[in-house]
């Protein structure tokens, strides 16, 4: 504890007596001064003990004391000490009544006690103080320390919140709160995620004190060795952190960090197994990949899974409109952290949509394999699992808030029926063929499900399908222009009637012989035979693509 007029006043050796603000002697004492000036204010910083012996004052002028007394207490001033027997016999009455009526201490020096022995006893125990908080913080290092490596990040955390008589929370680069200690401060420092991840928005190292109600005060600091934050640090406590508690949160973010950035080797580490898994699945070696998935992705396999796709592709320019992608302004790491609580570890669409996947895998404890193949990202999750259903909001989020034109890259994402391991080969082409429908339909996420439900029309979209049938139809259209006939609308109703001349010629207000004649004139314009179901099919097709 540092030093206060309390304990300068029992300090046998000083002998101070108290003369007025006897109910303030509690107040720590930052330094001792000596000062005669009429007005040391401007050289004062607040929280000192004031020595003087009135040379240059009226200590017996009322008004002046009053003033003088006032302004030292409006500076923060925390007491005042007046040698006896020097200029005055004794504490002048003016200056006693003045310091009573302002509440501030007021010690009288006896003619024994030098100023030099009060301003040496200050500093003897501030400098006490700062040892004790020294050694009080290599204490706890290294009790933080044996809790790092025996207990991982819940150890530091109950060390951490016994230091600084408060609570302590790890979040993890999404903004979760991963653990807490004690346990009660878990519904605490779910009411900080909004500060997390405005903290997780600034270049790492950063801190924040946030005023958690009239409950306690809260440090927010980041966590991690790069410019983007790995997780952040809560620390809720009554009052501002002395030194020795200081000490204690350093070590425990230094900690933290070293324990965050050796995750990081073993998510390398991870990645690789993963990828070995995957090529053994792909390879058609189930029981190969089993073996080598052991128990990190072994309940992955276990269970029907979905297989992934994900790859970013350049938006369109000229400002047309975006088929498919993220959100523009940079606003991708935005909505991850709105539907998953996932910030993004990364830049660009493929690192964000790892994080929100694995994010939410981590919060439900399932396995989740993350494998990067060129500029694409594969992915086994649990089907109906958290990492599933966090990738579907995602797309889901990103589709109802697509901006205009951005500079940044675009999320397209294909999804496979689910599927196991004797299987991954299928659900791989699966989701590939639901990537490219996505590309296609310019959507941002397409499950296989759909593909296999839906229609075919949709595929029909692509430049190079309109470009055919353009060309396809474009001799008859070229006719109809010339005003000599109908063909292109006979066509449509003939082939909408499956070849019945009847039907088709009521549908279009004419004589079926009229429609035979027009049908034999787009054979011979075409150069085609109707009789052959693959024209039929080409032109119905080519007919839809163009609208026509």
């Amino acid at each position: 504890m540092p030093p206060t007029l309390a304990s300068l006043v029992h300090h046998s050796a000083l002998k101070l007596s108290v003369r007025a603000g006897e109910q303030h002697l509690d107040t720590p004492v930052r330094w001792a001064h000596v000062s005669e000036l009429a007005d040391p204010v401007p050289y004062m910083e607040g929280g000192e003990l004031l020595l003087m012996t009135a040379l240059k004052l009226d200590a017996e002028d009322p008004d002046a004391m009053r003033r003088y007394v006032k302004r030292l207490a409006e500076a923060g001033v925390v007491g005042l000490g007046f040698a006896v027997g020097v200029n005055y016999d004794d504490v002048p009455e003016a200056l006693v009544k003045a310091a009573k009526d302002q509440g501030l201490p007021l010690l009288a020096v006896p003619p024994r006690t030098p100023f030099i022995a009060i301003s040496k006893a200050v500093s003897a125990a501030i400098a006490a103080e700062q040892y004790k908080a020294v050694t009080s913080g290599f204490a706890a290092q290294r009790e933080l320390t044996k809790q790092a490596l025996g207990s991982g990040p819940e150890g530091v955390l109950a060390v951490l919140a016994a230091q600084v008589d408060g609570w302590a929370a790890l979040y993890d680069a999404s903004g979760a709160v991963v653990g807490t200690a004690p346990d009660w401060a878990g519904r605490r420092a779910a009411r900080l995620t909004g500060d997390v991840e405005r903290l997780r928005d600034r270049p790492a190292p950063a801190s924040a004190v946030v005023e958690s109600g009239s409950e306690d005060r809260v440090e927010l600091h980041s966590i991690g060795a790069g410019r983007r934050p790995r997780a952040a640090l809560a620390v809720g406590t009554a009052a501002a952190l002395g030194t020795a508690e200081r000490y204690a949160l350093h070590s425990a973010i230094a900690l933290l960090t070293l324990t965050t950035e050796r995750s990081r080797a073993l998510y390398a580490a991870e990645q690789r197994i993963g990828s070995a898994v995957l090529r053994m699945l792909l390879a058609g070696e189930p029981d190969h990949a089993r073996a080598v998935a052991g128990d990190l992705y072994g309940a992955l396999l276990d269970a029907p899974f979905r297989m992934v796709i994900a790859d970013a592709v350049a938006p369109p320019k000229n400002g047309t409109a975006r088929p498919a992608g993220t959100p523009s302004n940079g606003t991708a790491a935005l909505l991850a952290e709105a539907v998953t609580g996932s910030g993004g570890q990364g830049s660009g669409p493929l690192p964000v949509l790892a994080d929100v996947m694995e994010s939410a895998a981590a919060r439900s404890g399932e396995a989740l394999l993350v494998v990067p193949d060129g500029e694409r990202l594969v992915l086994l999750a649990v089907d109906g699992g958290a990492a599933a259903e966090a990738c579907l909001l995602y797309a889901e989020a990103l589709e109802s808030t697509r901006g205009e034109g951005s500079s940044e890259d675009e999320l397209v994402i294909g999804f496979s029926a689910p599927a196991g391991p004797i299987a991954a080969v299928s659900a791989y082409k699966q989701a590939e063929q639901a990537l490219s429908v996505a590309r296609r339909r310019g959507r941002i996420l397409v499950e296989h499900e759909d593909v296999a439900a839906g229609s075919v029309l949709p595929l029909l979209g692509d430049d190079a399908v309109r470009a055919f049938a353009d060309g396809l139809l474009r001799a008859l259209r070229d006719h109809d222009a010339t005003g000599r006939g109908d063909l292109v609308a006979s066509l449509r109703a003939w082939l909408s009637r499956h070849g019945q001349w009847d039907a088709a010629a009521a549908d279009l207000g004419v004589h079926r012989h009229t429609l035979r004649y027009r049908m034999r004139r787009v054979e011979e314009i075409l150069g085609r035979s109707l009789d052959d179901p693959d024209v039929r099919m080409e032109l119905w097709l080519a007919l839809k693509a163009t609208g026509a």
